[in-house]
């Protein structure tokens, strides 16, 4: 699988939830797809996280099991642990490109 151009089925999903995340923040997506997600505020305080943005995770407890895998926690989750040059791309077509690059060498970096 490593000498074809897939991604195992993982990072497959992985893929897809942080493209409709990237679609959501750059208006591409449906309203109700961008109502799931928040984007942190900056401010003077919080220097460490002025460099990308950053997405809150919802308020409140959840379940753990079903709870992750709503894209309103899903989505957070993944794309804050994404590079913040991968993060502050703004065309759709880099971004793709990259992001399959990333969770290529994640998925086969051994």
């Amino acid at each position: 699988m490593k000498e074809l151009p897939w991604l195992p089925v993982r990072y497959r999903i992985h893929f897809k939830i942080l493209l409709l995340t990237f679609k959501a923040l750059n208006g591409m997506a449906p309203a109700y797809i961008s109502d799931l997600i928040n984007v942190r505020k900056h401010t003077c305080y919080s220097l460490r996280y002025n460099s990308g943005t950053i997405l809150l995770h919802p308020a409140g407890k959840m379940k753990k099991s079903f709870g992750d895998r709503s894209f309103s926690v899903a989505a957070p989750t993944l794309w804050n642990t994404l590079p913040v040059s991968l993060r502050n791309t703004d065309s759709i077509l880099t971004f793709k490109s990259s992001l399959k690059t990333y969770l290529f060498k994640l998925a086969f970096s051994f």
